[in-house]
C-alpha cells in the first residue's frame, strides 16, 4: 500500500497535485480541509465548530480532525493507498497518524514538500478567492493561516526529514512539471 503526504503552505497546489496523483495511482484522497468544508456545508456540529475557527484563520482541534479522518479511512475496502493532502498540520498530529498507521502496518512512504515563497502564496490564494469565493480566502485570514502554518506546521519538515521521508519539490514549476517530479519519486518508491 502506498501512503503519501503532500505538505506545504496554503496555496502551494496540494489540491491540484492530489487530483493528478489520485487519478494516476488510484489512491484515496484524504483532505482534512475538504472533509471539514463538507461538514460545514452539511451544517454538522463539527462543521459549525470548524467554520468559526477556519473563518478566523485558526486550526480545528485534533480531536475533531481525527474523528473525521478515522471515519473517512474506514469507508474504503482494500485501497491501493491514501494521499494525505495538507495533513498532518503539527507534530502531535504526525505522531498520532504514524502510530495509527504503524498499528495497521501501513506507514507513510514519502512526504512531498511543495516549496513556494510566501509572496507567491498570497498571489495564488487571492486569485483562488476570486475564482471560488471561499470564505476563508481573504487577505486577513490568509495572513493568519500562513502565520499558523509557519508556527505550527513548518516545523514538521525537521520531523519528516529525520524520518528519511521528506522530498522537497519546487512548487514554482508548472503544474505538469511538479506532477512529473512527484511521479518520478513515487515510481522509485513503488519499484
Amino acid at each position: 500500500m502506498l501512503n503519501i503526504i503532500l505538505f506545504g503552505a496554503p496555496g502551494t497546489g496540494k489540491g491540484t497535485q492530489s487530483e493528478k496523483i489520485i487519478e494516476y495511482y488510484n489512491l484515496i484522497h484524504i483532505s482534512t480541509g475538504d472533509m471539514l468544508r463538507d461538514h460545514i456545508t452539511k451544517g454538522t456540529n463539527y462543521g459549525n465548530l470548524a467554520k468559526n475557527l477556519m473563518d478566523n484563520g485558526q486550526l480545528v482541534p485534533d480531536s475533531v480532525v481525527f474523528r473525521i479522518l478515522y471515519h473517512k479511512s474506514k469507508l474504503h475496502n482494500n485501497p491501493k493507498g491514501f494521499i494525505f493532502d495538507g495533513f498532518p498540520r503539527n507534530k502531535e498530529q504526525a505522531v498520532i497518524l504514524d502510530n495509527y498507521l504503524a498499528k495497521k502496518e501501513l506507514p507513510i512512504k514519502a512526504v512531498f514538500f511543495l516549496d513556494v515563497p510566501e509572496d507567491e502564496l498570497f498571489k495564488r490564494i487571492l486569485l483562488r478567492a476570486q475564482l471560488t469565493h471561499r470564505s476563508d480566502d481573504n487577505e486577513e485570514t490568509i495572513r493568519k493561516r500562513i502565520k499558523v502554518y509557519q508556527d505550527n506546521t513548518l516545523p514538521l519538515l525537521d520531523y519528516y526529514k529525520s524520518e528519511g521521508k521528506l522530498i522537497r519539490i519546487n512548487g514554482l514549476l508548472t503544474i505538469n512539471e511538479v506532477f512529473n517530479d512527484i511521479k518520478n519519486h513515487i515510481d522509485k518508491i513503488i519499484e
